[in-house]
């Protein structure tokens, strides 16, 4: 069985109204990454997918661009990109490696 390791970075980002928020996420070799953002107490919530080889995003309801987005430097290394930042953003935001080998997806 592969394990794959995730780290994040940086752990805290200290940011005032309108800045750029940017956090890294390193992840196996894997075509894409999810990015979710969790309100203490709260669910998880789906901000968006980043697809490495198609250089494509696929947002979850209530994120968009421009505000919202996302690059990668490599098939591992993915950014997570918040734009002119508002209070509401302050969370906490995990990254997952998503496997394109299951055979039906589920709408939320």
């Amino acid at each position: 069985i592969a394990v794959t390791v995730v780290t994040q970075q940086p752990s805290v980002v200290t940011l005032t109204r309108g800045e750029t928020a940017s956090m890294d996420c390193n992840l196996g070799f894997i075509n894409a990454a999810r990015w979710y953002k969790q309100i203490p107490g709260g669910v998880p919530q789906y901000v968006l997918q980043f697809f490495h080889s198609w250089a494509d995003v696929k947002y979850g309801s209530g994120f968009s661009a421009p505000r919202f987005t996302s690059t990668s430097q490599s098939i591992s290394d993915y950014r997570l990109i918040i734009n002119n930042v508002e209070e509401g953003d302050s969370a906490v935001y995990y990254c997952q490696e998503w496997d394109n080998t299951a055979k039906e997806e589920v709408s939320q």
